[in-house]
């Protein structure tokens, strides 16, 4: 790169530099709004925001605060910053339930904190807003050509509930009867699991998994409640097996049941 060029360019940085120094300290918010498109056009998305935060209030109720609130929401959704444009969305549907952009703030509203969700062993709000929203998007826009996104979206944010739900009632499995029945409390953990998310993909593992802990309960119950407990090991064998003939989990539930049927047959 020639010496000429890069003299030119950093000549051109300061100048953006300092248009964006003015713009913060000027009292021309059409100006501010005019300079906040064209950063957003060239992704500055922080500057965009920042300059929009300071003018959005100032044109509430006129023309251009329905413009201006959806920008900054958009420049905050583009850097990245999920949260806060999930707020800006809902701010601009609740103000604007009929606005011209109405459709894709609900939408991206969603979207967002569907992007933001965190791993299924962390906190799940966020994943649950982002199913209210895109929920809500579908409801208010059925016929959107994002539907099959906020759609698919919605399943798979449901699968990550399901998950965390199939490692709690794990977690209940596998601290056995130490300080009380944990087998009941994962059969009662992975059976709400199934009743809130009857599709999900994790649904053969939450059904194994009471099998095993129907039969663990069984096992290590006194001698006067075992046949009574196989008994509901059985049922659960049946349940699981009819549901799943292929499933790959069907020697072990075999291997479970020939112990089971020793019981119940005495």
């Amino acid at each position: 790169m020639s010496r000429y060029i890069i003299v030119l360019l950093f000549a051109l940085a300061l100048t953006s530099c300092g248009e964006y120094q003015r713009v913060l300290k000027s009292n021309d918010y059409d100006y501010k709004l005019e300079y906040a498109k064209r950063a957003f056009d060239q992704k500055k998305y922080v500057q965009a925001s920042t300059v929009l935060t300071d003018i959005v209030t100032v044109f509430k109720g006129t023309p251009k605060a329905e413009e201006s609130l959806y920008l900054l929401a958009l420049s905050h959704y583009e850097n990245k910053d999920y949260v806060s444009s999930a707020e800006y969305f809902h701010l601009y549907y609740t103000r604007y339930p009929k606005g011209k952009y109405a459709e894709l703030a609900r939408f991206y509203s969603g979207y967002g904190y569907y992007l933001d969700s965190p791993e299924p062993q962390l906190d799940q709000s966020g994943t649950i807003k982002a199913i209210e929203e895109l929920q809500g998007f579908l409801d208010y826009f059925p016929r959107s050509d994002k539907v099959s996104i906020a759609q698919n979206a919605i399943f798979e944010l449901q699968d990550k509930l399901t998950l965390k739900q199939l490692q709690n009632a794990q977690l209940y499995y596998n601290l056995g009867n130490f300080m009380g029945n944990n087998y009941e409390s994962a059969v009662i953990v992975a059976r709400n699991a199934i009743k809130d998310y009857p599709y999900s993909k994790y649904k053969e593992d939450l059904e194994l998994l009471i099998l095993k802990a129907r039969y663990q309960e069984a096992s290590q119950s006194i001698e006067e409640k075992k046949a009574d407990r196989f008994r509901e090991v059985l049922d659960e064998y049946y349940s699981f097996t009819n549901n799943y003939p292929d499933s790959p989990n069907l020697k072990e539930a075999e291997n479970i049941y020939k112990i089971a049927s020793k019981y119940v047959t005495e």
